[in-house]
């Protein structure tokens, strides 16, 4: 049974994405999740304890999802390359869904979400780090193991730039571009950068 706070924070979630969080009423969170209002602040303090918490949540489980995703690929038998690919089609899927995500990498925010917390080159490094950590958990990646493997700092340092191309189509989407060429992209420059 969800608790009062992740019930708050799905009604926020939800409001959130059909209207900009300027907009975003507090009575009409805690009316959508079925709270009273002074539980709402009981639990958050006000309107912007609930869009810091908010943002935390969603960019925890975009983080989680990250690490996830390469570590699956691993399992499913790509290299670190083909994982490093991976992540980065979920980034660019989840960042084109939620614009919470988005706003988080690129840095523009407005009045459209609540503002995310640090600035993007943060995130950036969270992201980098978590599938890092999600390929190293898969146990057969070549990262940090014998001395003929990889080092897991080449590997971050090949990720940091795939990413960085892939968040260029983040920001600049191609048009009429669908995920196979960033990725595709992505998975050459890790590819180089590692084949060093």
């Amino acid at each position: 049974m969800p608790t009062a706070r992740e019930t708050l924070l799905d009604a926020a979630h939800v409001a959130v994405r059909s209207q900009p969080w300027t907009v975003v009423r507090m009575v009409d969170v805690a009316a959508a999740a079925g709270v009273s209002r002074q539980t709402l602040y009981n639990e958050f303090g006000s309107k912007e304890g609930l869009g810091a918490a908010l943002v935390e949540r969603v960019l925890e489980d975009f983080l989680d999802g990250a690490g996830r995703t390469a570590a699956e690929a691993r399992r499913s038998g790509s290299d670190a390359a083909g994982c490093c690919a991976a992540a980065a089609r979920w980034v660019l899927r989840t960042a084109r869904a939620e614009p919470i995500v988005r706003a988080a990498l690129t840095g523009c925010f407005g009045a459209l979400v609540p503002s995310p917390p640090g600035e993007p080159g943060r995130l950036a490094a969270a992201l980098r780090s978590r599938v890092v950590d999600g390929l190293d958990r898969a146990h057969r990646v070549p990262v940090g193991g014998p001395p003929s493997a990889f080092e897991r700092r080449d590997v971050e340092r090949a990720y940091e730039v795939g990413l960085r191309v892939a968040l260029s189509y983040v920001v600049a989407p191609a048009q009429g571009s669908d995920d196979q060429e960033p990725c595709g992209r992505v998975d050459e420059v890790v590819r180089a950068l590692l084949s060093r």
